[in-house]
């Protein structure tokens, strides 16, 4: 992973380097001084606009997705629609345990030929989720390895499984039925994707439609139609 200076990170978030130094003075931002210059690892700061994403408010969520678009260049148009297709949609999702929900997910994702080693991309998941658990409030997990796979990866593919009914998946008490599983080629496709979901799952109607699905193809039209809106 790049190490960046102020410089390449004021290009990167589209700040002014006076900002960039600001944020990591008051602690806003994961960077290090070295030799008495701020220092950032590109890995940290992905993994804080992650967290941005997840707390960000809709107009927040514009910010973050802007500095996304601007510095994907065409890889950023591809609609999440695209990348969830048929065969990577469970309705219902027959899983009742967190491993089983993970593996099954797993199996979705690696129907497109773009993953071609679901084993170890459950593997990667389950780590992520002791480490910090992905699911919501509103009963959605966001399932996605700390890393992007490209050892067992092609390109980027989202699955989706709903379950008839919520289990307790985070352990934190609320029960989740709806899981997005994010197998991203590279840093910029996940936080990209990450945006997309959660501008998404945000919706209370686009979730209703998601629940109320009674298959594949009802909850690939319910994507279509929110990204339509």
């Amino acid at each position: 992973m790049e190490v960046l200076d102020v410089a390449k990170l004021a290009e990167y978030l589209h700040l002014t380097p006076p900002q960039i130094t600001k944020m990591a003075i008051q602690g806003k931002l994961p960077g290090r001084k070295v030799g008495g210059d701020w220092q950032f690892n590109e890995a940290e700061i992905h993994h804080w606009l992650e967290e941005r994403i997840g707390l960000s408010d809709e107009d927040e969520l514009d910010k973050v997705e802007a500095v996304l678009e601007r510095n994907a260049g065409d890889a950023g148009e591809q609609k999440l629609s695209e990348l969830c297709s048929l065969p990577t949609i469970a309705v219902p999702l027959e899983a009742r345990t967190r491993s089983s929900v993970i593996r099954k997910m797993s199996d979705l994702a690696a129907t497109t030929g773009f993953l071609w080693d679901p084993a170890a991309m459950a593997e990667a998941v389950k780590s992520r989720e002791e480490l910090h658990p992905t699911a919501l409030d509103c009963g959605v997990a966001l399932l996605h390895p700390r890393r992007p796979q490209t050892s067992i990866l092609s390109d980027s593919v989202v699955a989706l499984g709903v379950c008839s009914a919520g289990l307790p998946f985070s352990g934190r008490g609320q029960l989740t039925d709806v899981f997005f599983l994010i197998c991203s080629y590279n840093d910029s496709a996940h936080l990209r994707i990450l945006a997309m979901i959660s501008r998404l799952v945000a919706q209370p109607e686009f979730l209703e439609a998601l629940r109320q699905s009674r298959s594949p193809q009802d909850a690939w039209h319910a994507i279509a139609d929110a990204e339509a809106d």
